[in-house]
């Protein structure tokens, strides 16, 4: 399986810079997959595809302000890093840049020393491990002195941190935002709810792998990077009442889709689960749980393009796409949303 059958052309011009002010009022194309029929909505018309009885499931990870910016102490030259994953106490996974120059021993202070870090090793990809030291609570100090992890293709300044969260975000631990579920609103989500749609929230902790370009020009040669996930007894047994009762289960994100995938037995059943995943979704999975999808645009070549082709067929997920680009949709991040039915 070639990377170059992911691929799509895409325009600079239709990657979203900024989130729209109305969360649901993104644009929406609907593409049903045993037909390939594509329909043009608004995202708060996703209530007239769900049905009483349906699970819509969601991720509640939020995402953790992981861009730091500080100094090494004994040259003062700048450093930035990145928080991927807390691997133990005080001690996490970063990227670093520039990482050449900061070897095993190097210590870095941010916030004229109100956080201080020193690299304790170089493990996969040339990622450090750096154990913090410090007075206080972790996770204030770090509200206090981080940014907001954007993706590169995000250029402009985000005015408000809290829209790259979405509203129901409660697990703190990712490095980018399950972007799908940006499209919901409380009011909607209670729409929903009131439409007698079951909710259930899972979680997944999203890591930089998702998102890292496909170097091996055979997919199958791909190696996806392990990231946390969490189910409960209740998210289960909410998923599994909707497939015992012939209902749907619609996946928010790829990220949700990616969690009930890993967990689930071959029957498809879920139990109360916690672990790690590297599992990677493309054409020729049998999806075990999910039914239907509802996701952003992803960029081309991508592991995420690739699960969407898995759902809804290559052929006919490049060619929505190609529809998308006709019709100017807003793609990535910040952009539109598609319901795979």
């Amino acid at each position: 399986m070639d990377v170059k059958d992911f691929y799509y052309e895409l325009p600079q011009e239709l990657i979203a810079q900024d989130p729209l002010e109305d969360r649901a009022g993104s644009r929406l194309m609907v593409l049903d997959r045993e037909t390939g029929a594509v329909e043009h909505k608004v995202f708060k018309d996703i209530t007239s595809y769900l049905n009483p009885g349906d699970c819509l499931v969601l991720n509640n990870t939020k995402v953790i302000p992981a861009r730091l910016f500080g100094e090494k102490e004994d040259t003062q030259a700048k450093v930035e890093i990145l928080l991927l994953r807390r691997m133990e106490n005080d001690v996490w996974e970063t990227l670093v840049r520039p990482g050449k120059k900061c070897r095993p021993g190097t210590k870095i202070s941010f916030g004229g020393g109100l956080l201080r870090g020193e690299i304790i090793d170089v493990v996969e990809e040339g990622n450090r491990l750096i154990r913090f030291s410090y007075e206080g609570i972790f996770e204030e100090i770090l509200d206090r002195l981080g940014q907001m992890p954007l993706p590169p293709y995000i250029t402009h300044e985000l005015k408000d941190k809290n829209r790259y969260q979405t509203v129901y975000a409660k697990q703190e631990g990712s490095a980018a935002a399950p972007t799908a579920g940006l499209h919901f609103t409380p009011e909607l989500l209670e729409k929903v709810r009131g439409m007698g749609v079951e909710i259930a929230e899972v979680t997944l902790h999203v890591g930089l792998g998702t998102f890292r370009p496909v170097k091996e020009r055979d997919v199958l040669k791909h190696h996806m990077h392990s990231e946390f996930y969490q189910i409960t007894a209740d998210a289960a047994d909410k998923i599994n009442r909707a497939k015992e009762s012939g209902h749907r289960v619609i996946a928010v994100g790829t990220t949700s889709t990616r969690t009930m995938e890993s967990a689930a037995d071959e029957s498809g059943r879920l139990c109360e689960k916690s672990g790690w995943t590297e599992i990677f979704i493309y054409p020729g999975y049998r999806f075990k749980v999910t039914d239907a999808l509802i996701t952003n645009f992803h960029l081309p070549e991508s592991t995420l393009v690739m699960l969407v082709s898995a759902l809804a067929g290559r052929e006919q997920a490049l060619a929505a796409y190609e529809t998308a680009v006709a019709e100017k949709y807003r793609f990535f991040s910040f952009g539109d949303a598609m319901l795979i039915k």
